[in-house]
């Protein structure tokens, strides 16, 4: 396959000159501005969604109770607003809700504010985008940040833009990277607040790994869109602190990756183009004061351009790429790093969300602070976040900091599972072999998960109510084999052929409770088509997600019993949020069927063409007559 953009994907000169905020009537001036003190609060409040993951742990879950398991099957639509135009594609955002108003981002680098109430929209904004952008997983956007009288979204075209949340106009609008060698951003922004210095950061991540950029993760001052600092994600490249040099990212010779005495860096190839990109939104632990973030995959995907000649690819674990990273916010310095997939072989890029979660030891009765995850490699991680947020100035991967890991799909091939006592993966025999001298391609391979992985960026969410973790997962493999590949600038980087297979004959998308302890599948959920959407639980004992055909869904959170659903008219693969107003509850969505999969999908991409284009939001309440049902 072809790896570079669609053509249909590419704005063409005539949009992009009409592509202008349009001056459409300002928000009431008493709106009041969002302190850190409402971000920070965030998971307590009903009347608002302030954040990227409903908390600053990302745990996904609403204390609102008003719709539970008893009423929420007469829940019905309140209005939809149409993204319009021809720009359809994927609608992957999370919304956020303040003073009756939502703020949405659309495909295509759009951003829209709607009132709440009505859907009537009062004012939107289209970046203008160039001809020559790199987007390699459709042209989406996952959602703002809000903060004071800003919000705050990336653009494809690698920047990060402020806009006055009254009106839409520009407040600034910063360059982070060259988007015509791969550079964008793609994942939703996020505010934090230095709990040293009690400074309020603009945290934000790159995209990009498919066509071999470092990942870089910034800290910019949100008023002025200043660069703070900045990290970059691959062992031995130096970041930045206040505009200078500060260190380097783990040991400054990078003895993660392999040396060529011949290259003007004496690094290989590889090094240099390394990827890790932390391209999905962070989340921040205010008790250590840490930035908890997963980084990307490797550059390229081919294991063998990222290893010595003649050498075992496990002895290359390619620091800091496909696991968890912990970031100091006052200096942007590592402070610790989980691996999901050393040297990872199969683009089981390791970046989606990072949740934090307190429980109680089983055996110990002592609470755990700690961090979980759902890998695209299969496997669900539960960390000891303390562990790896001390900043003892010692190697941040040098101390195992792993609690469990349980596989959460059918079918892993790689892994049998993982080493508790060291952190490590116990392989399979199942990297794709390199090629022979003098052959383009070697031979193919059964893999599963696939590059797609168990789970992808879809974030999973979390109920303190239940203890379990509902993850929105796939069952799928692929053929996969290695190619000849060389860096080019502004070219895919990949080395990897592929192509996505079904698992199972009756299902592709698995929607999974797990125990985080114990590593038990306490329910699923199966559906014909690959899951691509997040999900929300609340403490009314309900589970929100969507579905590629375009529906959305309630479960109840501790049976999956399926209580409601309602037909969008296009693939929802968004992430819902729910809110409180005029005392009732409401549940906000996006659809608009788009993102990898119909892209990169193989044999799903020709099972979900059936699968009809769109791009709208929209909200549900429960009509009055249905208020008075109780739990």
């Amino acid at each position: 396959m072809t790896h570079r953009t669609p053509r249909t994907l590419r704005p063409s000169a005539l949009c992009l000159a009409l592509a202008a905020a349009l001056a459409l009537p300002a928000l009431a001036a008493s709106v009041k501005p969002v302190s850190w003190e409402d971000i920070a609060n965030d998971h307590k409040t009903t009347g608002d969604v302030l954040t990227y993951g409903l908390s600053l742990t990302a745990q996904r879950y609403s204390p609102a109770k008003a719709l539970n398991t008893a009423n929420v099957a007469g829940l019905v639509p309140v209005w939809s607003y149409s993204f319009g135009g021809e720009k359809q594609r994927g609608q992957e955002a999370q919304a956020l809700v303040h003073d009756g108003v939502i703020y949405v981002t659309a495909s295509y680098s759009r951003f829209v504010a709607l009132d709440a109430r009505s859907g009537k929209r009062l004012w939107s904004y289209e970046h203008r985008l160039p001809e020559d952008i790199r987007p390699c997983c459709d042209v989406v956007n996952r959602g703002p940040a809000i903060y004071g009288d800003k919000v705050y979204f990336g653009t494809l075209d690698a920047r990060i833009v402020a806009l006055d949340r009254n009106t839409g106009k520009v407040v600034w609008n910063e360059k982070f990277g060259d988007h015509k060698v791969g550079y964008t951003m793609t994942g939703a922004p996020f505010i934090i607040k230095d709990q040293k210095s009690g400074k309020t950061l603009l945290v934000h991540g790159s995209s990009g790994d498919e066509f071999g950029v470092v990942g870089w993760l910034f800290a910019r001052d949100p008023d002025t869109g200043k660069e703070v600092w900045a990290r970059p994600m691959v062992e031995g490249h130096v970041g930045r602190l206040n505009g200078q040099p500060s260190t380097p990212t783990g040991d400054a010779k990078a003895p993660s990756w392999p040396d060529d005495p011949n290259s003007p860096t004496g690094k290989a190839e590889a090094w240099s183009q390394g990827g890790g990109a932390p391209w999905q939104t962070p989340s921040f632990d205010v008790e250590t004061n840490t930035i908890v973030v997963g980084t990307g995959n490797p550059a390229p995907w081919n294991t063998w351009k990222r290893t010595a000649k003649g050498d075992d690819p496990r002895n290359w674990p390619s620091l800091y790429t496909s696991g968890q990273a912990y970031v100091d916010p006052g200096t942007g310095e590592l402070k610790g790093f989980f691996s999901h997939t050393p040297n990872d072989a199969w683009d089981f890029s390791g970046n989606n969300s990072v949740l934090l979660f307190d429980y109680k030891d089983q055996k110990t009765g002592k609470m755990v602070k700690a961090s979980a995850h759902a890998d695209r490699n299969g496997f669900f991680f539960v960390t000891d976040r303390e562990k790896l947020a001390r900043a003892d100035g010692g190697h941040p991967w040098k101390q195992n900091a792993i609690i469990g890991a349980h596989p959460f799909v059918d079918g892993i091939t790689w892994a049998k599972g993982f080493d508790l006592k060291t952190g490590l993966p116990i392989e399979n025999d199942n990297r794709p072999p390199e090629p022979k001298a003098g052959e383009e391609k070697g031979e193919s391979i059964f893999v599963s998960p696939p590059f797609l992985g168990g789970t992808n960026w879809m974030p999973m969410s979390y109920s303190p109510d239940t203890g379990l973790f509902y993850i929105p997962a796939n069952h799928w493999a692929m053929d996969y084999w290695s190619e000849q590949i060389t860096y080019k600038p502004g070219a895919a980087y990949l080395g990897q052929g592929f192509r996505i297979k079904k698992l199972h004959d009756d299902h592709v998308g698995t929607l999974r409770a797990i125990h985080p302890q114990t590593g038990k599948i306490v329910w699923e959920h199966k559906e014909q088509f690959p899951l691509w959407a997040g999900t929300l639980t609340t403490a009314g004992g309900l589970l929100f997600t969507g579905t590629s055909d375009g529906f959305v869904k309630a479960f109840d959170n501790k049976t999956g019993k399926e209580l409601w659903k309602f037909q969008t008219g296009s693939g929802v693969v968004s992430v819902p949020v729910t809110w409180e107003m005029d005392g009732e509850q409401y549940v906000g969505i996006q659809s608009g069927y788009g993102g990898a999969v119909p892209l990169w999908g193989g044999d799903m991409a020709a099972l979900t063409k059936q699968v009809s284009q769109g791009g709208s939001m929209w909200v549900f309440k429960l009509p009055k007559a249905q208020r008075v049902a109780k739990r």
